[in-house]
């Protein structure tokens, strides 16, 4: 018997996470795609693009409410603000907005995957209880999580369609100006220190090259939302998404060093947005002699999630036993990743 065909929405595609969940589910035969974002996607395959403001019920009902067809809702939009009491109010818009266009009119709506992450258990705020629970308790609010998560499960009561969350932490991948990406982070600072004649050295303090870190690869976040989304065992459940390992940034340098052929040297602590904040003329002297793409500097990393990333001294870990018990049990070695991101950008002539 013929399986009736899925259509995913997905919000957000041009980001680090729903960029690659659109290269997944355009591939796959079994699921047509509506793709929603403000610039038109990079991916090759077969999917729908369309555009919407999310902030605007009466645009987001015009653009989405015909889409009738829509099976699965992968969220991973996203509204950055100067502080969390202000990111409230328009992260949940987004989110409401959407669904008051487009539940109404999908009847067969079967999921809504909403995309998180360890902010949900405070990291940003400071030490936190690791390795971190999905039954852990939250921090004192605002979180715009908090409240999209019980949003969608108040909404969910009673109806035939079911919830996930994912959380993972330090998505790693390729995304033009999304700012929350580390794999960038790395290989730009590597790029400029390397062209300026200086050894690899961690950007932070010693104590926090030596706190355990975990990162989550964007294909295997992908791979992630894509089972919550099918699989009855995930159905209404948040779940921690990480590569499954962890590391102390003082051993991965020397391997990012060898990659790029350089030298290390100790931990030499720099604020990333102010001393990187010059580089731009640097860049472009650099895309000119290896003939790179001419991506404009500032929409190439966001210098402010290195000072996130490279500032605690403490450990950033999430525990990922409860997707294993549940059904997914991918994993990927860290360091391994990187090095295959990296050779990414090489390859899309993204850095030398």
């Amino acid at each position: 018997m013929t399986q009736p065909r899925k259509t995913a929405l997905i919000a957000g595609a041009t980001g680090v996470v729903g960029r690659n969940l659109l290269r997944l589910l355009a591939a796959d035969p079994a699921w047509d795609v509506i793709a929603m974002s403000r610039r038109e996607p990079d991916i090759t395959g077969e999917y729908r693009h369309i555009t919407a403001d999310l902030l605007d019920p009466a645009d987001a009902r015009a653009k989405l409410g015909g889409l009738t067809e829509v099976t699965h809702i992968f969220f991973s939009a996203y509204i950055e603000r100067a502080g969390w009491a202000e990111m409230v109010a328009p992260n949940m818009a987004l989110l409401a907005n959407l669904m008051d266009a487009v539940e109404p009119v999908a009847d067969r709506l079967q999921h809504v995957n909403l995309m998180h992450g360890t902010k949900w258990y405070g990291n940003h705020l400071g030490p936190f209880k690791t390795p971190a629970k999905e039954t852990d308790p939250g921090h004192m609010p605002p979180n715009f999580y908090y409240d999209q998560q019980a949003f969608i499960a108040q909404r969910q009561e009673g109806k035939r369609w079911t919830w996930s969350a994912a959380r993972p932490h330090g998505i790693c991948s390729f995304a033009i100006g999304n700012p929350m990406n580390l794999v960038m982070v790395l290989a730009v600072y590597a790029t400029i220190s390397k062209a300026l004649g200086l050894p690899l050295r961690h950007p932070g303090s010693e104590g926090n090259a030596r706190a355990l870190y975990n990162v989550t690869d964007s294909g295997l976040l992908a791979r992630a939302c894509l089972w919550m989304a099918t699989d009855p065992a995930a159905a209404n459940e948040p779940f921690n998404v990480t590569n499954g390992d962890i590391f102390r940034w003082h051993d991965l340098w020397p391997a990012i060093a060898q990659y790029f052929d350089m030298e290390t040297a100790p931990a030499q602590k720099i604020d990333l947005v102010q001393m990187m904040a010059d580089k731009g003329p640097l860049w472009e002297q650099l895309v000119r002699e290896h003939n790179l793409r001419p991506i404009p500097y500032e929409q190439l990393v966001g210098w402010k999630y290195g000072n996130f990333v490279f500032t605690p001294e403490f450990d950033v870990v999430s525990s990922t036993t409860k997707a294993r018990q549940h059904g997914f049990s991918e994993v990927i070695d860290s360091e391994g990743m990187f090095l295959r991101q990296f050779d990414e950008l090489r390859a899309n002539r993204i850095i030398p």
